[in-house]
């Protein structure tokens, strides 16, 4: 099974200080059909305006990612953590039985340019907790880093659910393949560029939902095309 979800076919929200890209249902965008792939909830693609951002709010027993794009985003949260976060790092935040926290965008005269991911927890009512890595271009030059895991192996940020979150950089002609294990699914984001699958062509903002493959190849198409990988439970 493969299915392409494509970038201009998700909701949009736009406040002026922010412009959203829903690929899932999120706040007033309601889509039946596209309500989440497997434990993977939410990725929506966010600009924020200089100086602009979420301000306090709240959350509880979700799994919440962070991947800068571009820019600075500033986090703070009922924990005590503070950080910014950049390009090559992945900050995650587990709500679990609530916290609160604020995402600004660091800069005030760039925009900052950002995916945020919910994935459901295994487990419901955790200690909230937060954790941030950097991982340099080069570990995910032409080849999978694993970036987020279950058990936080290689490096990677622990995710409380069976998820497996990698990423990848392809430079123009590069071939990379995924092979996926059975009663696996997976769901692929373009976070820049583009790519070649099967003779198609893949952009930025396009997402594939694969099932039921033994492996799974792409071509970069871009001098520098960025991709996320999410192997899941099916």
């Amino acid at each position: 099974m493969l299915a392409i979800r494509k970038a201009t076919d998700r909701g949009t929200s736009n406040f002026g200080w922010l412009d959203s890209r829903h690929t899932f249902s999120f706040g007033g965008y309601m889509d039946p059909r596209n309500m989440g792939f497997s434990d993977l909830r939410v990725i929506n693609e966010d600009r924020v305006a200089p100086g602009a951002g979420f301000g306090t709010h709240g959350h509880r027993d979700m799994e919440i990612i962070s991947y800068v794009i571009e820019g600075e985003l500033a986090h703070r949260d009922s924990m005590g953590t503070g950080s910014v976060i950049r390009p090559g790092d992945v900050q995650r935040m587990s709500a679990g039985t609530g916290v609160t926290h604020s995402e600004m965008n660091a800069s005030k005269e760039n925009p900052v340019h950002f995916l945020q991911i919910w994935i459901l927890p295994e487990t419901k009512g955790l200690a909230p907790s937060y954790e941030q890595n950097h991982f340099a271009p080069e570990t995910r030059q032409d080849q999978w880093k694993l970036v987020g895991s279950r058990d936080g192996r290689e490096g990677s940020v622990t995710i409380h659910q069976d998820v497996s979150l990698y990423a990848a950089t392809l430079s123009e002609g590069a071939k990379i393949s995924y092979e996926l294990a059975p009663n696996r699914k997976a769901w692929l984001q373009v976070v820049k560029g583009s790519l070649q699958l099967d003779g198609q062509t893949l952009t930025a903002g396009d997402g594939l939902a694969f099932a039921d493959l033994d492996t799974l190849s792409v071509l970069g198409s871009d001098e520098s095309t960025e991709i996320l990988l999410f192997d899941l439970a099916a």
